[in-house]
């Protein structure tokens, strides 16, 4: 007869099976563990891609992700040669983009600091949007409301080609007696844009315009060399300035649409 101890013995093998059918069992536990994390993974990816399409969606555009900031330690790139001694300095403000943009703004004003003129130099970066209008935010940035539409006052010809002309569209109500301008380039990506008040009459107002974009000079490139390339082309057409105007004035595009770099 087989002793007690005997008959409750458990052989190895017994202790093998169970300890192999409870790694089965933790294996699969993990198994459908790791399958129940990476499904709530999943939806958390497709929830952040879908409410990173929310802006679009909304119409809200860029507005909710960074925007543009001053550059305290950019150096500036560019500077408007002189007339005489006693003209007043203008101040140079320049802005960066985190997509790569930079715009260089510099701007007049009178004796009561009130802004006459501003030349604003854009170098595009990954931010810019090619569907928006050309002219768009050049009336906010001339004084007027931002809704303000502006038409075309023709074009002048400076060192750097033909510049389209804009104002407000019949003489808007309470509209200051400003010019607005704008130049783009596809290729360094770049557009000169801004506006004047200087001049007791249009003719004099495009002649300050013509003259400023004419002293518009490339203090540094940087690494473009595309930029430095069209400042020297620009140089050999230099002009000097007449306060009373050319006769090469282009007017025959007086109300045009913009089509293509100007």
């Amino acid at each position: 007869m087989q002793s007690p101890e005997a008959s409750t013995a458990v052989s190895p093998t017994q202790i093998q099976l169970t300890l192999l059918a409870l790694a089965d069992e933790v294996v699969g536990t993990l198994a459908h563990l790791v399958a129940y994390v990476g499904a709530l993974a999943l939806f958390a990816i497709l929830a952040l891609a879908g409410l990173g399409q929310l802006p679009d969606l909304r119409g809200d555009g860029p507005a909710d992700r960074p925007g543009w900031s001053i550059a305290d330690r950019s150096h500036p790139a560019f500077a408007v040669s002189r007339i005489d001694s006693s003209e007043k300095t203008a101040s140079y403000v320049i802005f960066r983009h985190p997509e790569g943009g930079r715009r260089d703004v510099l701007r007049w004003t009178d004796m009561a600091d009130k802004p006459v003129a501003e030349l604003e130099i854009y170098r595009q970066g990954a931010e810019f949007d090619v569907t928006r209008p050309a002219a768009a935010g050049l009336a906010a940035r001339m004084g007027l409301s931002a809704d303000t539409p502006l038409e075309q006052a023709g074009l002048i010809d400076t060192k750097f080609g033909p510049v389209a002309l804009f104002r407000p569209v019949g003489g808007a109500k309470g509209a200051r007696a400003c010019l607005g301008y704008l130049k783009r380039y596809e290729e360094p990506a770049l557009q000169i844009s801004g506006f004047s008040c200087q001049g007791d009459s249009l003719p004099a107002r495009r002649a300050a315009i013509a003259c400023t974009l004419n002293r518009l000079t490339l203090l540094a490139s940087g690494n473009e060399p595309r930029l430095a390339e069209l400042f020297a082309h620009a140089e050999l057409r230099r002009r000097g300035c007449d306060p009373q105007g050319s006769p090469d004035w282009l007017l025959g595009a007086a109300n045009a649409q913009l089509r293509g770099a100007l």
